[in-house]
C-alpha cells in the first residue's frame, strides 16, 4: 500500500519490510530493478526507514503513470539490480587509449562511474560532450573525482 510521510512534502513511498539494509552500501541502500504495478523501474534504491526497515520511494511522475496515490494498494515486483553500469561506446574508445585512466576509472564505484558517465551524457551538445569526455580523461590520470577542484 502507498503511505506518506507526514509534512508539507513528505513522499509517497511503499514499505518494503522484506529486504534487509544493505550494510556495504552507503546508508544501507539496497538497488533494485522491477515493476510498480505496470512501470517498470530500473536504477532504483530501497531506502531506510530509520527502524531497520527499507521503502521504495515512489515519485509523483510513477504515480501518474498507474493513477495510484496514498492509501491505494499497489503491486510490486523486486530484483537486486546487480548489473554492472554501462560504459557508452565512445567513452569507453576513448579510456581504452589511456591504460591509467581506464585502471582508475575502473576502481571506482558505480556511484562515481556513474557520476561521470551521466555529466559527460548530459552535454546539451556534441562539442561539450568532447570536452567533457577529454576533462574526464585528464582528472582520471591525476586520480580526481568529478566533484574534486581543479587546481
Amino acid at each position: 500500500m502507498l503511505e506518506k510521510y507526514p509534512g508539507k512534502g513528505g513522499w509517497t513511498y511503499a514499505a518494503i519490510p522484506e529486504v534487509l539494509q544493505d550494510k556495504s552500501s552507503p546508508f544501507g541502500w539496497v538497488k533494485v530493478r522491477g515493476w510498480i504495478d505496470n512501470f517498470e523501474i530500473k536504477n532504483y534504491k530501497l531506502m531506510p526507514m530509520g527502524n531497520g526497515k527499507l521503502f521504495l520511494p515512489v515519485k509523483a511522475e510513477i504515480r501518474k503513470k498507474i493513477a495510484k496515490k496514498e492509501g491505494d494498494w499497489v503491486n510490486i515486483v523486486l530484483y537486486a539490480d546487480t548489473n554492472p553500469i554501462e560504459i557508452p561506446g565512445e567513452f569507453f574508445d576513448c579510456l581504452k587509449t589511456d591504460p591509467t585512466a581506464f585502471e582508475i576509472f575502473s576502481s571506482y564505484t558505480d556511484g562515481q562511474k556513474k557520476e561521470f558517465i551521466d555529466w559527460i551524457y548530459s552535454a546539451k551538445n556534441e562539442s561539450t560532450k568532447v570536452e567533457r569526455i577529454a576533462e574526464t580523461l585528464n582528472k582520471l590520470v591525476k586520480q580526481q573525482k568529478l566533484r574534486d577542484k581543479k587546481y
